[in-house]
């Protein structure tokens, strides 16, 4: 799947993993007829053929291609079933590369695993996580072939040369047959198989629930349910369905009931559900014979009880129903895809003429909103907007809008366009591109940020975080939300999501962001994190006296994934803290916090876990504090702003395809705003534009 394509029009056909001409000709070529195979039995096996004459039954011509004889005990042209084979490699060759050929069948495919140890598997503390990608095993080598129980499988070194045969025939389950002394040896694996009609129930309420599983053989071999793909493309926009590989873990997402045919004896089972049911690793016995399979998930904790809704508020490429599968196979409430311009490629704008899309139950649902952008000012999620999209979804740039397409819009347009629809903006994948933000961020103009914690940073120590902590230092109320940017099979809807407490409200998108937009929320990648501050939830204010006070903080996590620091954060500064080197799935963390002036409180986790090369994490939205008479500002931060607006102005003016002179004017008229209120800012704290620091 990953090899390079010989023209454009390769690709849907090699997702078939096969082409066997059936309909005559050549792929590309003029067809020009079929020529027949036909195998005529000897009618009399003790008697040797010495002639055979063709008589005509019509006017019709025939035309003779060749005739040959075979000597064998099946019919040379009829094949038995997909037989998985396992060559043990000599020691001495066992780096090949090997080729495996047969003479009279097919050779579907062929492959190596790396070393699959049930024991370590079942007992892992990531279940959902994906195991990362290890170095195949070269003891083995696996071929799937479909042949005639007369054909000889060939083995052949293409380095050394050396060849090896197999007569099939002489293939039998629970046997290994050796080429010759110190050569290969050959296994059939799985000799039975049986199809089973599975169903998976929630042991809270007893009914079939979707869910994200795998299949594994004894080996290690990924077997999907009918329907999914056995190898999964995983690169941009390739593989959008029902499937999904983390790290070099293949699954599939079924709605609660699925069908699959599995080998009789042990294999392996892997599910999850989201991060409030318990993830499950399992070792099964499926017995010769069996056509059913029951398979329970249950609860890890219930938010939505408690009128929390989880969602991603970025998602690319996936269907809506696909969407609301997935979305209910990860535990989520929300999915926001986003429909955008890649140059000429416009994704999911069929989508937007219609309505939300929501789940049977009520509680799972498809918005299909916009993401607007520009490859250097930024990129903005418009999020469940009434009326007509935000057009264009893209200005000024190639890998954005195509070549040679005018600044249209600045993100301050977009942003208006999407308030006067009623939608929700979202800064995605703050702060790239950054460099308007910070003037839209001045302006008012952004709803929330999009946050995850990418990389290997256990305590947040990325531009991704302290960039937003930056803000909130300098005044700026920015809740945060969370959301994959899934464009491909690589990573899970929800992955990274956010939950916002809906209070009394009924579950509804306007209602979901309206909690955005109150703060009482936290972005996650597995743990659930709950903050208060002298009893107050996050995007709440606590007006302290003029002299500040101290403050009452109680953090609690809870976690499949065990999690090894909880942290209390003011003003981006850790002022409490609480480990367990070992990981726990479970901390609470309290402390009375000394505060001087104006701030913020904020919880954060993280475990040495990664997600999707992300540690899982987890951190709430501020708490915010007021002291009469002073306002919450930073020097630094406001002329680290000022540096942005001027550098996104000066390329607007000398470097961006420009619009028509009053576009442009409005374009660059957000700058000098924006510039004007810092500039007022910096003056009413006694600061000059010169003095403000670096």
């Amino acid at each position: 799947m990953t090899d390079p394509l010989r023209a454009a029009t390769d690709w849907g056909e090699i997702q078939t993993g096969l082409w066997d001409g059936a309909y005559g000709g050549e792929p590309g070529l003029e067809y020009h007829g079929t020529v027949w195979v036909c195998a005529l039995e000897n009618p009399s096996p003790g008697r040797t053929v010495r002639s055979l004459r063709l008589e005509a039954k019509s006017e019709d011509p025939l035309f003779l291609c060749g005739v040959t004889a075979y000597h064998g005990r099946e019919n040379p042209l009829r094949h038995e079933r997909l037989s998985l084979y396992r060559f043990t490699l000599p020691k001495a060759e066992r780096k090949g590369p090997w080729d495996v050929g047969v003479d009279l069948g097919l050779v579907a495919r062929t492959f190596s695993l790396p070393p699959f140890e049930s024991q370590s598997w079942l007992s892992s503390p990531t279940i959902g996580l994906g195991e990362p990608r290890m170095a195949a095993d070269q003891d083995y080598l696996y071929a799937e072939v479909s042949a005639s129980r007369d054909a000889t499988l060939t083995l052949k070194n293409l380095k050394t040369g050396s060849q090896y045969e197999f007569d099939l025939g002489r293939v039998v389950p629970g046997q290994e047959i050796e080429a010759r002394a110190r050569g290969p040896r050959i296994k059939v694996l799985e000799p039975g198989k049986v199809w089973l009609h599975g169903k998976v129930v929630d042991t809270s309420t007893g009914r079939p629930t979707p869910v994200r599983l795998s299949f594994l053989s004894m080996e290690g071999r990924y077997i999907p349910p009918y329907g999914h793909r056995t190898e999964i493309n995983s690169a941009w926009f390739q593989d959008y369905g029902a499937d999904v590989k983390r790290a070099g873990t293949s699954f599939a997402y079924v709605d609660g009931t699925f069908q699959i045919e599995l080998p009789a004896g042990e294999v392996y089972l892997e599910m999850t559900k989201g991060f409030e049911y318990e993830p499950v690793r399992k070792k099964l016995r499926i017995e010769p014979g069996q056509r059913e399979l029951e398979l329970s998930i249950s609860r890890f904790a219930d938010l939505r009880s408690k009128n929390w809704v989880s969602a991603d508020t970025h998602v690319h490429f996936l269907s809506p129903t696909t969407a609301i599968l997935e979305g209910q196979g990860e535990g989520l409430n929300l999915i926001n895809v986003l429909a955008a311009q890649w140059g000429d490629l416009f994704t999911n704008v069929g989508d937007l003429s219609h309505t939300p899309l929501t789940s049977s139950d009520g509680e799972m649902m498809v918005w299909v909103g916009t993401e607007n952008r520009q490859h250097l000012l930024g990129h903005l999620g418009l999020l469940g907007g009434h009326g007509a999209p935000v057009y264009p979804m893209s200005a000024s740039g190639p890998g954005e809008s195509y070549i040679g397409t005018p600044l249209w819009n600045n993100l301050a347009d977009w942003a208006d366009a999407c308030r006067k629809r009623e939608g929700l903006v979202v800064a995605v994948h703050f702060p790239y591109p950054t460099a308007e933000l910070a003037a839209d961020v001045v302006l008012g103009k952004i709803d929330a940020v999009e946050l995850w914690p990418t990389g290997m940073s256990e305590h947040f120590n990325s531009l991704r975080f302290l960039d937003w902590y930056r803000y909130l230092n300098c005044g700026y109320r920015l809740p945060a939300v969370a959301g994959t940017d899934k464009m491909g099979a690589w990573i899970a809807a929800g992955a990274y999501r956010a939950y916002a407490y809906l209070g009394q409200d009924e579950f509804s998108f306007a209602n979901w962001a309206k909690a955005v937009r109150g703060g009482n929320t936290f972005m996650t990648s597995g743990p659930l994190l709950f903050f208060q501050a002298d009893g107050h939830a996050p995007g709440a204010e606590i007006r302290m006296g003029a002299g500040g006070g101290k403050v009452e903080v109680r953090a609690e996590v809870s976690s499949t994934i065990p999690v090894h620091r909880l942290e209390i954060v003011l003003n981006g500064k850790v002022v409490a803290s609480r480990d367990d080197n070992s990981g726990t799935r479970g901390m609470t963390l309290r402390e009375a916090v000394p505060v001087s002036g104006p701030g913020w409180l904020a919880a954060r986790c993280a475990s040495r876990f990664q997600s999707a090369g992300a540690r899982v994490a987890a951190h709430t939205s501020p708490v915010y504090l007021s002291v009469p008479g002073q306002e919450l500002f930073s020097a630094p931060t406001a002329a680290y702003m000022l540096t942005l607006i001027d550098g996104a102005e000066t390329w607007a003016k000398n470097l961006a395809t420009r619009p028509d002179a009053e576009q442009f004017a409005r374009a660059l008229k957000v700058f000098s705003d924006a510039r004007e209120r810092l500039h007022q800012r910096l003056h009413k704290h006694g600061v000059a534009h010169g003095n403000a620091g670096g």
